[in-house]
Order: structure tokens, then C-alpha cells, then sequence
């Protein structure tokens, strides 16, 4: 198993790139800043993530998450599902808030 962990961009940013053929066991998300009760909509970030397959580029036709609010201090884990990426085979992830997200992604070859 292989960890990859980047901050995610307000511009599309590459977060992980397969070499070979490797299933996405999870890809957890969090949101670094520290949950302040009496502004709870602070530092809330909207993560965008694709699943981009060699040689193409991110589209509404490789979309995965759409824009999905993450609160300050929330981690999401996305582990229900597996993805299987191929050699070049890229997951791009875009928030509309710099500085705010990161995420770790679990590999394994297959």
C-alpha cells in the first residue's frame, strides 16, 4: 500500500498520477482549519474531485464529486467504492479555496 497526500489548488491540481495499473482504496479529505462554532461557514471549502484517464482532461464526463461543501475541522473519507486506474491515469482535484484543503490517497497495485 501507498500513501499520497498533496494540498489541493483553486485551479485543477493533479493529486495523484498511477504508475501501472493501481486500485484507489481511499482518498480522505480534510479541511485543515479549526471548526469555529460562532461562525460555522467559515473557511467551508467546495471540493471537486476526477477521475481523468490517460491522455485526457478533466470534464463533466469524469466528474466524481461536484462541488461538495466540506466545513472547516470535517474530514470525508471516500472509501465505499474502488477505483482501478492505469498507467497515466490521473485523480484531479480542484477546491474553491486555497490553502483550505488536503488529501491523502491510499493505493495498491493491481
Amino acid at each position: 500500500m501507498a500513501l499520497s497526500s498533496t494540498a489541493i489548488g483553486t485551479t485543477n491540481t493533479t493529486v495523484y498520477t498511477s504508475s501501472g495499473n493501481n486500485a484507489i482504496a481511499c482518498m480522505v479529505v480534510c479541511n485543515v482549519y479549526e471548526f469555529n462554532p460562532s461562525f460555522p461557514t467559515d473557511h467551508t471549502a467546495k471540493l471537486s474531485i476526477w477521475a481523468v484517464a490517460n491522455g485526457s482532461s478533466a470534464s463533466n464526463t469524469n466528474l466524481i464529486v461536484n462541488a461538495l461543501p466540506i466545513t472547516a475541522g470535517e474530514t470525508l473519507s471516500l472509501d465505499q467504492e474502488k477505483l482501478v486506474l492505469g498507467n497515466g491515469d490521473t485523480l484531479v482535484a480542484k477546491s474553491d479555496t486555497g490553502s483550505t484543503l488536503s488529501i491523502t490517497i491510499s493505493t495498491l497495485p493491481v
